[in-house]
């Protein structure tokens, strides 16, 4: 439900197809139909396997379940965030049945929905370019339910170890069916935070993924709210980072380039070096991480992994950022998604993705320059 609320809400399931493709994952199809569930619109996705007689349905271990991702020609950010999920599952169903993560096997989650579940709202999430992940209180659903391990009451077992900490309500209608599933818990859980209610924000799309079953009181149907939260102040979004920095002279640039990767998994939102002048007359880098609190301390860790430091300083920075939206435009020479910049609802920049920008002349074998200007053209009579 969340893959096809995204690509209900405009994300091109064209695209997110050729990223499930990457997999190293046993023969299936994969599906994107407009339902309609209780007279509202919305997008179903299905996975359609092909695979032998009881191979669909054999367990599969943690790391049989993690395999096909690791093995896979997805990005190293998508790979990674993939795997955080995969683990809290499999997490999760250890503490369950009291045994470890290399013996866990998964019996109710479907292997391969499973992978293509997790990867897709991953791949989705970043080829939107959200910033932030919010979701309201999870409705869980009531009644009983048929399991390997016989009828379990709704919430399951699972569900629950993964919503621990987290808000809850019994959710209405579809009873003796689960309304939160293990993978959907695991996925948000992971990746998004919980509120209250939906904050002040501009929307740009609105979203519907459609489960399989259709009820007359109440649709079966996850919506998903795309938009740019609201200023907070006439200079833009107001909020406060790290500055964490190292100074090295002994790196070879390669390495620095390397560095420079592994700090923005860690989670640093920017990075950059500075050429300096180090004592004994040494020519040395300065590198800078513009760091969340959050990750702070992972991103400390990778200097001290990674460089060839004895120590890091950091302190406290304020910042103002303008709203930040994504659009996708039609070019001549393909999709090409627009960063949008907006300062109390007016838009202040735009600029072209440079992936999809690059992606684009490789595969058209054109200039970069000339697929940048093709998208501002577009962007401009937009």
């Amino acid at each position: 439900m969340i893959l096809g609320s995204l690509v209900d809400a405009g994300l091109d399931s064209a695209v997110l197809a050729q990223e499930l493709g990457k997999l190293s994952l046993p023969p299936h199809r994969v599906s994107f139909k407009k339902v309609l569930r209780a007279g509202i619109s919305g997008t179903k996705f299905d996975v359609l396997p092909e695979l032998a007689k009881g191979e669909a349905g054999r367990p599969w271990s943690f790391k049989e379940l993690c395999g096909p991702v690791e093995r896979s020609g997805l990005s190293e950010k998508i790979v990674s965030e993939s795997l955080s999920v995969l683990r809290r599952l499999g997490e999760g169903e250890a503490k369950v049945h009291d045994t470890t993560l290399d013996d866990v096997h998964f019996h109710e989650l479907g292997a391969l929905d499973t992978i293509l579940d997790v990867v897709g709202a991953v791949a989705g999430f970043n080829r939107l370019g959200l910033e932030e992940i919010l979701f309201s209180p999870l409705p869980t659903g009531s009644g009983l339910v048929e399991c390997e391990h016989g009828r379990l009451p709704v919430p399951t077992p699972i569900t629950l170890e993964l919503l621990r900490g987290q808000k809850v309500v019994s959710g209405p209608g579809l009873e003796g069916h689960e309304l939160t599933t293990p993978t959907g818990a695991a996925i948000l859980t992971t990746l998004g935070r919980c509120v209250d209610s939906c904050p002040d924000v501009t929307l740009d799309a609105i979203g519907y993924g459609a489960g399989s079953r259709d009820t007359s009181d109440t649709p079966n149907l996850l919506r998903v709210l795309l938009g740019e939260l609201s200023s907070v102040s006439c200079s833009g979004r107001d909020d406060e980072v790290w500055l964490v920095e190292t100074n090295v002279d002994d790196m070879t640039g390669e390495i620095c380039g390397y560095v420079t990767d592994k700090l923005f998994q860690a989670g640093a939102v920017d990075v950059y070096t500075t050429a300096i002048q180090m004592k004994k007359n040494r020519p040395g880098v300065l590198f800078s991480a513009i760091v969340p609190e959050e990750s702070k301390d992972a991103v400390e860790k990778v200097f001290f992994r990674e460089t060839t430091t004895f120590g890091v300083r950091s302190y406290k920075a304020s910042r103002s950022v303008l709203g930040r939206s994504f659009i996708e435009v039609d070019t001549r020479y393909g999709p090409v998604k627009i960063k949008v910049g907006r300062l109390n609802g007016q838009i202040r920049n735009m600029s072209p993705e440079y992936e999809d920008c690059r992606r684009i002349a490789e595969q058209e074998a054109v200039p970069l320059k000339s697929v940048y200007e093709a998208a501002m053209e577009v962007t401009k009579r937009t």
